[in-house]
């Protein structure tokens, strides 16, 4: 989600700080003007293999696109495992994530100008004529204002820019008259109503027919948006009104941003992640350049590459200045609350921020880009993919992988900025893990668990607008494009919009108000396009000698709490004090407790209330420890779902013409052989009979040697278990009995026995929600004979196929050498949870659990507090707390950092990074770290702002 193109006129000549109008032509891409200095850090990679590499990346787009068009046009995206469309209303709701959907053919519209950066000319032309032809914007859905706005007004902006480009070219798109502006000014009309507010922020969703506040409309009723989500918009309608004329749009994108630097928080000019439309409250105080802030920055910068507007330049120096000095902890960005901008506000990361890299080379601000995006490459090394979140000690948070692109992003810009080819085997890197892994017959599926290799049947439109558009152009020489690619500047959808619009149509006036809040350090804009000074020193190993120090940052870290604790005892000082020895009649550990901001409540029934104010603690320090020690409280209060909870197993269909590439998530079983322990178990599938294997099978011959597939009800499951066991089956799969469920709207639980001794079960038994099941049943329909694997994690391919005759791509990943033609199968899943907060204010409850029939892997049982309010940890007053980390211990006494794949080589990676009290369905939350899940303690908000004041 960053600036495009290469460098050109960045001299000396272009005065600092010039109106962008006048050097556009000029100084469009100054961020780059050290391209030529080749940062010798990694050997040059040959024309030959860049040019190999750039053909895979357009075969890896044709099998995307072409299953799209084949499968899933006109619906909006395309269902990669089921090999069809999801249509908005026809599938299970997703929440947040299908207001993107408005029945508008979205993934065709996302994708039109990324096939013209392809050079794929003749697509494109088709692919404008289906969407004059088939598109219709006049529905009855609710959509997303920021969403519609970047994939699809950005998609047609984008796709107008180029097929005019086309057109003056001579030989395609003779034909075209404006028509996808027609449509982008008709889709600008219908989203103008959202912006009826008095604060002129715009609500976060529209009706595409009906508008807001109609009964009709179904929307209109919120009063909260996200920041990114009102201050992302105006590159977009500024394009529009810059391309039509009408200045309407413009003026209300710039409304928008008005009044959220207006309601920025003055002494740390930092906003916060969620507003109140219609007050100007700020209803989320936590601050980063993650999910729900991210394209706000970004916007503010592009505003005014694309406008020539000097107070955008002016605000966005504002800010980043307060990001470096609060939220950069190199190589991390931590999220911090905008009152008390010292105060981290989470322990963990998400993926949106990977493309804060990329920003910072437009800003020009290189070594901390090197460094994040370094650390961030690190963390993909060790999983693969980048998880949704991360903890700062590099543990998987949440561990969804929606083949987000914004890592490819900074990667591509800091190869334009550094020259080092170093960046081109990082994009080498990302080819080949999205074919070994996320590569599926009809498509690419997103990763449901980067720990076990599952998929998610989606293939969102951004991975088509964006992935392949920032891989090609890494590996492209400037000939490999037809057209020039320093004229354009990128969407935070990789939208291309002409520079040459910030001389067009200039009839919005560019009054500087922003001086009129803040006074300017000129040292902000001394790193700032136009740039009078070389991006780094004209040294070839300066990339190389800021990444060397983080080359083992993930596999080597070394938690800060941990550090803390050695020093203390080299120091003679006490340790924190630790939630297993706490005695709450020890008056020494009252004492300590309440210099962490921790109090003490006394219950009627005799337990003990324990709650954090962090604001309260005596120190940051000691906020910090008292933060570990709440968390290491709810640890305690889940010991025993610990003992008796499983992390999810994968099935894997291994048989042709799948070949290891479908992986579906499974819930375990509290009994039978135990997948973590012992080898995974091979083989073909048969349905049982009767299928509910509630009863000796009567086709004992048929399960005998195989899996057998039995569904769910009527009995337990030990007793269906044992059933297809006496017929001699090798490992059973219970597939679930209400149709349509599925793991991605349901929460993944684990099978629980009879309640008597299941010790006599020896064989494997895993659970697949109905939609899962189905991908299975559809397979043996249409290919009769299926072999599956039944792991605890998704395995390699070529561990799977060794001496098996199959196609050399599927072990290689190298699609060029792809001969088969995938299977069809005639049969039919930001926002995200990352809007949740971390409480200052928080308490903790250890109550023990009762085990139900099918006990829950969610992460918030009934005797958990809800979300929303404290959470109180409880103990008998003469009661000393069992230590619960026995073998979790992580905490290092000899003055040398333990590293944790050695410190549990006895467990497998998912156990690693897992928590047993974890909810595999849509929000996954680490038991370690739900304090930073939980919504945001109202009281403690306004016990912070009273302190401000």
């Amino acid at each position: 989600m960053s600036e495009a193109g290469g460098g050109r006129g960045c001299g000396s000549s272009v005065p600092q700080r010039a109106p962008w109008s006048l050097v556009a032509a000029t100084a469009a891409f100054c961020l780059v003007s050290a391209t030529s200095v080749w940062t010798a850090g990694a050997a040059p990679m040959s024309r030959e293999e860049r040019q190999k590499l750039g053909n895979q990346v357009l075969e890896m787009f044709d099998h995307a696109y072409g299953n799209y068009m084949e499968h899933a046009y006109p619906a909006d995206e395309l269902m990669p495992l089921t090999c069809r469309g999801r249509v908005r209303g026809q599938e299970p709701s997703r929440g947040d994530v299908d207001d993107a959907l408005g029945k508008f053919s979205l993934t065709l519209i996302d994708s039109l100008d990324t096939l013209v950066v392809l050079n794929k000319t003749k697509e494109f032309e088709d692919a404008v004529r289906k969407v004059l032809s088939d598109v219709n914007l006049d529905n009855d859905v609710v959509v997303s204002v920021f969403e519609t706005n970047i994939r699809v007004l950005g998609g047609l902006l984008g796709g107008h820019s180029l097929a005019i480009m086309l057109k003056e070219k001579g030989e395609y798109m003779q034909w075209y008259n404006d028509e996808l502006l027609q449509m982008a000014k008709q889709l600008g009309y219908k989203l103008l109503p959202a912006f009826n507010t008095t604060s002129g922020l715009p609500y976060p969703r529209i009706n595409l027919k009906f508008g807001i506040r109609k009964p009709e409309a179904r929307t209109g009723t919120e009063t909260d948006t996200c920041t990114a989500c009102a201050g992302t918009l105006i590159l977009e309608f500024a394009a529009l009104s810059r391309f039509t004329g009408a200045t309407i749009f413009e003026e209300y994108a710039r409304k928008a941003l008005d009044f959220l630097w207006e309601k920025r928080q003055r002494s740390s000019n930092l906003v916060g992640v969620t507003i109140n439309i219609h007050t100007g409250d700020w209803v989320r105080k936590d601050s980063g350049v993650g999910a729900g802030i991210d394209s706000y920055y970004e916007y503010l910068l592009k505003a005014y590459v694309l406008l020539g507007d000097d107070s955008f330049l002016e605000r966005f120096n504002t800010h980043y200045d307060a990001i470096m000095r609060y939220i950069s902890q190199p190589p991390l960005l931590l999220d911090v609350h905008i009152h008390k901008p010292m105060l981290n506000a989470r322990t963990w990361m998400d993926a949106l921020l990977a493309f804060f890299p990329g920003l910072q080379v437009l800003k020009g601000d290189i070594r901390p880009a090197i460094e994040t995006h370094e650390m961030l490459y690190q963390v993909i090394k060790k999983h693969n993919f980048l998880p949704e979140a991360f903890t700062t000690d590099f543990r998987v948070h949440w561990a969804q992988h929606p083949l987000r692109p914004e890592f490819a992003e900074s990667t591509y810009f800091l190869y334009k900025a550094t020259g080092d080819p170093y960046y081109l085997e990082v994009g080498k890197t990302l080819i080949e893990n999205l074919n070994k892994y996320a590569r599926v017959p009809c498509g690419f599926a997103a990763m449901k668990d980067v720990r076990t290799g599952s998929h998610e049947d989606r293939m969102d439109s951004f991975f088509l607008a964006e992935m392949f558009k920032y891989l090609y152009l890494l590996f492209a020489d400037k000939e490999d494009i037809i057209f020039d690619i320093e004229d354009y500047i990128f969407t935070t959808e990789a939208h291309l919009l002409p520079l040459w619009l910030s001389t067009t149509n200039q009839s919005i006036s560019k009054k500087n108000t922003t001086s009129e809040y803040t006074e300017l350090d000129d040292s902000n804009f001394d790193w700032t396009c136009p740039n009078t000074q070389i991006l780094f020193p004209n040294d070839p190993l300066y990339a190389q000698s800021i990444r060397e120090p983080l080359k083992n940052v993930v596999d080597k870290s070394c938690p800060r709490g941990i550090i803390r604790v050695e020093e203390s005892f080299r120091s003679g000082a006490k340790p924190p004090l630790r939630a297993r020895d706490f005695m709450a009649t020890n008056p020494e550990h009252l004492e300590i407790l309440k210099k962490m901001g921790v109090s003490l409540i006394h219950l009627k029934d005799g337990r003990v209330q324990l709650v954090q104010h962090a604001i309260q603690a005596a120190s940051s320090i000691d906020a910090e420890d008292g933060l570990r020690f709440m968390q290491e409280m709810i640890e305690l209060s889940s010991q025993q779902q610990k003992e008796q909870q499983l992390p999810p197993r994968a099935v894997q269909i291994v048989s042709h013409p799948f070949f290891g590439r479908v992986v579906l998530t499974a819930g375990p079983a509290q009994f039978g052989l135990d997948l973590s322990k012992h080898k995974e178990t091979r083989g073909f599938v048969a349905s049982s009979k009767p299928y509910n294997g509630c009863s000796e099978l009567t086709n004992p011959e048929a399960v005998m040697g195989k899996i057998a597939l039995i569904q769910r009800g009527q009995c337990m499951f030990a007793e269906k278990a044992r059933n297809i066991q006496n017929a001699g089956a090798i490992g059973g799969i219970v597939i679930d009995d209400n149709e349509g469920s599925s793991s991605d709207t349901a929460p993944l639980f684990q099978m629980a026995g009879d309640g008597k001794d299941t010790d006599d079960i020896k064989i494997p038994m895993l659970f697949l929600f109905s939609k899962e099941g189905s991908i299975i049943l559809d397979a043996i329909r249409e290919y009769e004979e299926v072999e599956v694997l039944l792991s605890d994690k998704a395995k390699d391919r070529a561990a799977i196929l060794k001496g098996k005759m199959i196609p050399s791509y599927i072990i290689n990943s190298n699609p060029e050498m792809e001969n088969e033609e995938p299977p069809s199968s005639e049969n039919d899943s930001q926002n995200q949870s990352a809007e949740q907060i971390a409480p200052t204010s928080q308490e903790v409850d250890l109550v023990d659990q009762e085990s139900p029939e099918e006990s829950s892997l969610n992460s918030q049982p009934e005797s958990l507090p809800p979300a929303d309010t404290d959470n109180a940890a409880s103990v008998s007053p003469s009661e000393q707390i069992p230590d619960p980390m026995e073998n979790h211990e992580t905490m290092s006494l000899d003055g040398e950092c333990t590293d944790l794949d050695n410190q549990l080589q006895e467990q497998s990676e998912t156990e690693e990074d897992s928590n047993p009290n974890v909810s595999w369905g849509k929000k996954v939350q680490p038991i370690d770290s739900i304090l930073a899940d939980w919504n945001e303690d109202i009281e403690a908000f306004e016990m912070m702002e009273k302190d401000e004041l």
